[in-house]
Formats: C-alpha cells, structure tokens, sequence
C-alpha cells in the first residue's frame, strides 16, 4: 500500500516535467493544423541557436529527473521510506531542485566562459546574411592548384589595390612636403635678400654719417 502513493507522485512528477515538452509540441502541432487549415497565423521564424541550445539543456534535464524517478529512489532507500515517506519525499524533491540548479549552474558558467551567446548570435547573423546571397558559396573542386588560386587571387588583387592606394597616399603626402620645403627655402632666400638690403642700407648711412663728422672737423 505504501509503494502506491510513491508511484503516484512519481507519475505526477513525470507529469510536471512532460507538460511544457507536450504543451510545446502541441502548440507547434497546432500551428501546422492552423497552417493546413489556412485559418491560423503563419508558423514563427525558425528558433535561433541559443534558444536551440537551451531547449537541448532543458530536455536533458526532463530525461535526468524521468531517469531518477521518484520509485527508483524509494526502491533505494525503501527502509527510510517506510519509516518517513513524507520526509522522504521532501529530501527527493530537495534533491532533483538542488540537482538542476547545480547543472543549470555549470552550463551556464561554460557558455559564459566559451562567450557561446555571442557566438549563437554570430552564427544566425551569418546563416540569416547568406540567404539574401545571389551568388553560390565555394566549394573546393578537388584540384588543389585551382582550390588554391580561386582562394588567393581575390586576396592578392585586392591587397595589390591597397597597396597601391597607399602608395598614391604617400606620393601625395610627400609633393606636398616637398612643396612646402620649396616655400620655405623661398622664403629664406627673400629674407636673406631682405637683410643684405638693410645691411647695404646701413652702411651707407654710416658711410653718410661719417664723412658728415669729417666735413665738421676739417675747419679745425
């Protein structure tokens, strides 16, 4: 008579962690019967990988608990069950909640650690780009010389253009380093010409002044 509540909470804990997998089919069930019927909605986009990858951890974990079933733990320690089926219970169920925040801990810490969100994301940017792409991806055609080429060429044509687009850059940069040390040498040049000016005009006035002073000395 004991064995029979255990098996019925075993079942009600098989029932709890089927429901959200029986109610997820049967809303993708409805949705193709809706689609059939042509009076629903359209069906969703297709899921993206992280939500992919969270369904996989969620359904493992169905499959743990459905594994460690509440009769199989009390066929285990049947002895205690007899004397405490109700703290039994309790310590199963304590026992499965601590046992899933535990896994659910550790695959957290491993997406975290592995950046796999940013990666998930990454990889339906890259799956959602390519489907507007007119042009077939590569595919090696088996002679490695041409695998090789195909690969190669667009690279080097295009780093040839770079190359020579920085080359035109620092021509450039350099005429015009080059025009503004032809400034400058003008521009000493008329400064140098401009001194020799005043110098020229200094000394003549000095020369001036001079025979000034010897035209008042004379009468002496």
């Amino acid at each position: 008579m004991a064995a029979a509540p255990a098996l019925a909470a075993a079942n009600g804990q098989r029932r709890l962690w089927a429901g959200p997998a029986m109610a997820a089919a049967g809303g993708e069930g409805g949705a193709e019967v809706a689609e059939d019927g042509g009076a629903g909605p359209a069906l969703s986009a297709a899921p993206g990988r992280s939500q992919v990858f969270s369904t996989v951890v969620d359904t493992f974990l169905e499959k743990l608990v459905a594994a460690g079933s509440y009769q199989r733990f009390v066929n285990c320690y049947r002895c205690f069950y007899k004397l405490q089926p109700q703290l039994t219970r309790s310590i199963y169920d304590q026992f499965i909640s601590q046992l899933q925040a535990s896994i659910k801990e550790e695959i957290q810490e491993v997406k975290n650690e592995g950046n796999l969100e940013t990666l998930f994301s990454s990889l339906d940017k890259i799956v959602e780009e390519a489907k507007d792409r007119e042009e077939p991806a590569w595919r090696p055609s088996g002679i490695p010389e041409e695998d090789v080429r195909s690969t190669l060429v667009p690279y080097l044509l295009k780093h040839r253009s770079y190359l020579r687009q920085l080359l035109r850059d620092k021509e450039e940069e350099n005429r015009k380093v080059a025009e503004s040390v032809l400034m400058g040498r003008e521009r000493i040049a008329e400064l140098q010409q401009l001194i020799q000016a005043r110098q020229q005009a200094w000394q003549a006035i000095s020369k001036e002044q001079q025979e000034l002073i010897m035209t008042f000395k004379e009468p002496q």
